[in-house]
């Protein structure tokens, strides 16, 4: 019989009732699992909420202060889902109290703050996951495989997409998401970072970059009570609009490959245009995350007119087999999740690191950096990290 692993959520809007399904569902796709999460305890400040996420999800017991959480010893494993100015508070603290973490990104605002976190876990030995999703997708993991084997040839440059219509409406209403001190940087932390995470598990390191960035929606109205997801507002108050709601970038890559890497959060029309088209000198390879099961492959030997082929995963690829039976059946987002959750319970199982890690959210948040002092220099500069 599996050994359980007790579990809290700190912060239970959208992300955090998505890390909770999550949980739940891994004994269902990944039965061999030796550890089973249970759900201990749920940390949100706004009133009723942790009490309704209890009733319908079966936390053990609930708490406004997400310190509780870090106090409590039957709390083994957390997930942090609050807001992106405490992440570095609350990921450092649960490390220092022993708790292994599954943290959504950006992991902070900067790259120091993803590093203090990232020390935090590495100093007291426990385990660290991220929500970079998106690569979990096993089409971007066979999408990896492929270009790694050289049927595409050599890299030879990338573009990388994430564009969404979420805060295009003007009631969009003026949460912390678009304040500086709360949310740090606008696309370039809510998109972006998936982005330039995604560039870096295709090509590897980048190297340096130039961007770009622009705010079209500059001014909200400020809401009345408490928001969650991307609620409206209208007649409130109207606020500054502090971070970007687009950017481009160019970036260089360590192995010599060049991409571009654009995202906005205001696009009309566009709802989840998230994907990636890697060209070679032998081929090429694509996808897109509203046909997320689908890789469109160029490979062979005619070079001039050659053929794009539909690939569906199946099975052999990434953990589709936990999920569908054969190729062509379709998973979702939040089976992207169970993925996420099955790779960070492993981890805390066997004390290796499995799927993305703090120092891939170390990395990220650099690039991000990046295209900051890009944006303010107007120059090219390099990503540390």
């Amino acid at each position: 019989m599996a050994s359980t692993l007790g579990v809290a959520v700190v912060g239970f809007g959208w992300m955090g009732r998505v890390h909770t399904q999550a949980y739940a569902r891994l004994p269902h796709h990944f039965p061999q699992l030796g550890l089973r999460p249970e759900l201990v305890m749920v940390a949100e400040e706004v009133p009723g909420r942790a009490e309704e996420a209890a009733a319908q999800f079966g936390f053990a017991s609930t708490t406004r202060d997400w310190r509780a959480v870090a106090a409590d010893p039957r709390v083994q494993a957390v997930s942090i889902t609050a807001p992106n100015f405490l992440h570095r508070e609350i990921g450092v603290v649960m490390a220092e109290a022993g708790k292994h973490i599954w943290i959504e990104k950006p992991v902070g605002l900067s790259a120091a703050d993803a590093g203090a976190v990232a020390d935090a876990v590495a100093k007291a030995g426990v385990q660290g996951a991220v929500g970079f999703n998106y690569r979990n997708a096993p089409a971007v993991e066979r999408a990896r495989q492929l270009i790694a084997s050289g049927e595409i040839g050599t890299v030879t440059h990338v573009r990388v997409r994430l564009f969404s219509d979420y805060a295009a409406h003007p009631d969009g209403a003026l949460t912390w998401r678009y304040e500086r001190e709360r949310g740090g940087s606008g696309v370039l932390g809510d998109l972006a970072s998936h982005g330039a995470d995604l560039a870096r598990f295709l090509l590897g390191d980048i190297a340096s970059l130039t961007a770009d960035t622009a705010v079209f929606v500059p001014e909200r109205s400020r809401p009345t009570g408490a928001t969650a997801g991307h609620t409206r507002a209208s007649g409130g108050d109207l606020g500054p609009v502090e971070n970007e709601d687009y950017v481009s970038c160019l970036l260089r890559f360590a192995s010599g490959a060049r991409g571009v890497l654009e995202a906005c959060r205001v696009s009309v029309g566009e709802q989840n245009n998230y994907g990636f088209e890697v060209h070679g000198t032998k081929g090429a390879v694509f996808w897109d995350f509203r046909r997320m099961n689908e890789l469109g492959v160029s490979s062979g030997t005619s070079y001039q007119d050659q053929p794009v082929s539909t690939v569906f995963v199946g099975p052999g690829d990434g953990e589709f087999g936990a999920f569908q039976p054969g190729a062509a059946n379709a998973m979702g987002y939040d089976d992207l999740k169970v993925i996420e959750a099955h790779r960070f319970v492993r981890s805390v199982a066997e004390g290796t690191p499995y799927g993305a890690t703090l120092t891939d959210a170390v990395r990220s948040a650099a690039a991000l950096d990046a295209m900051s002092r890009s944006v303010e220099s107007g120059a090219w500069v390099s990503v540390g990290g």
